[in-house]
């Protein structure tokens, strides 16, 4: 790979902070209560969620282009779950892809299939965790 742009941030642990290196962010970090924190602050779930969202929806405009069809009115929720995995623990993922009347059927299903074939995210996370692509 030829790496265009990389992130930095760094963060000591679940009850902390995470900042990165330009200072853009610094958020408090904490458990959710659901998993015995006192939700005080963000957590990995939420912040992985985020950008992967955020980067699903960057690459369905990218491949909406592509197809000649228009994204504009689409957007993208990320459901990240963490849980027991055998001896540790382990994520799973809902891709909730909202989409126009206009994109509702095979062009919707095609957009959203060659989407997470595209996006980074989910190239990353492709054969380590389980992706769900649900277009509503």
């Amino acid at each position: 790979m030829d790496a265009l742009y990389t992130a930095a941030a760094t963060a000591n642990g679940r009850e902390g902070r995470a900042v990165s290196s330009d200072g853009q962010v610094d958020l408090p970090l904490a458990m959710p209560p659901a998993l015995g924190g006192n939700g005080k602050g963000t957590n990995p779930e939420q912040l992985f969620a985020a950008g992967y969202a955020a980067c699903f929806a960057s690459a369905m405009a990218a491949v909406g282009r592509q197809m000649k069809v228009d994204t504009k009115d689409a957007s993208v929720t990320a459901e990240v779950s963490i849980g027991k995995d055998g001896d540790g623990f382990g994520l799973a993922v809902v891709m909730r892809v909202e989409l126009p009347d206009s994109l509702a059927g095979e062009t919707g299903q095609k957009l959203v299939e060659a989407t997470h074939a595209f996006c980074p995210y989910s190239k990353a996370t492709r054969g380590n965790i389980d992706v769900e692509l649900v277009i509503e």
